[in-house]
């Protein structure tokens, strides 16, 4: 009768050895489709049922672009400063430090080198997860400084955004940061080194008015949010209602602002596609 009436009180079995359901086994996509984490990550981390492109950061954008997730990083130990000694709810130095020990990186955006289809690609990716991928000093001097990588090494240069925009704790400095980086862009061209963009979802602000749209092509995922100010914004601002699917991949598509949208399966294939386009390149299977 051990079954029904236990010899020994309390709970016995020790905390490792219970078998919870570990996190994150399971996702659900904005329209209520459940998809098993493991064929999200198969899938490109993007549901097999609907299509949504989940929210990911340079970590996976690497692992699907480089070669064998080999690369170099540049300029990896890059942090912010305070010069405005910028202080709301939080100073801004407690606001990095804790950004940094929740995301384990250093700010914004990411800068590597290595080889994408056989040949070298330098790729600058920004980080949502890091105080909403606002666009601050290091996050405009890394990428400049990835651009000039790019033209001493004469090779092909690319720039993920996902961004909130300027980040208001470093106000004109950030600002400073559209100017600084498009001209980095204008020396790309002028050496004739193509610059490819994508936009994720979100890309909005200043990395919009900036190099998000400065591609020689300008791609983006489906269903990205791509504008300067976000919908409500302009809806309060113009007074006006926004017609349907407003300031998507698809309605910029739509409008001319971009080339291309593209699932993120097809991306490592087609950005090379385009290099090797742009530069008259014999193409690679």
């Amino acid at each position: 009768m051990a079954w029904f009436k236990r010899k020994e009180k309390g709970i016995q079995t020790a905390t490792e050895e219970k078998k919870d359901i570990p996190k994150g086994l399971w996702y659900k996509s904005p329209t209520g489709k459940i998809v098993d984490s493991k064929e999200l990550e198969k899938n490109f981390y993007v549901s097999p049922e609907d299509g949504y492109h989940v929210r990911i950061g340079s970590k996976e954008y690497f692992e699907i672009l480089f070669d064998d997730n080999k690369f170099k990083e540049l300029d990896e130990n890059l942090t912010s400063k305070d010069p405005l000694k910028f202080e709301d709810t939080k100073k801004y130095p407690d606001r990095l430090k804790a950004a940094q020990e929740k995301t384990n990186l250093k700010d914004a955006v990411r800068c590597a080198v290595g080889k994408s289809k056989g040949k070298n690609l330098v790729i600058a990716c920004m980080d949502f997860s890091f105080i909403g991928g606002s666009m601050g000093s290091v996050v405009g001097e890394k990428i400049a400084r990835a651009a000039d990588h790019a033209l001493k090494k004469k090779l092909p240069f690319m720039i993920i955004s996902k961004s909130g925009g300027a980040r208001m704790m470093e106000a004109a400095l950030s600002l400073m940061q559209l100017a600084k980086t498009s001209a980095k862009l204008g020396q790309l061209a002028d050496a004739g080194l193509p610059y490819i963009s994508l936009c994720t979802d979100p890309t909005t602000g200043g990395t919009t008015a900036s190099f998000a749209m400065l591609g020689d092509i300008n791609i983006a995922e489906p269903g990205a949010l791509i504008g300067f100010a976000g919908p409500r914004i302009v809806r309060d601002t113009t007074g006006k209602e926004l017609p349907e699917g407003f300031q998507t991949s698809e309605f910029l598509l739509e409008h001319g602002f971009l080339d291309f949208v593209m699932h993120r399966k097809e991306l490592k294939n087609k950005v090379n596609h385009y290099i090797d386009l742009v530069t008259n390149q014999p193409i690679r299977a």
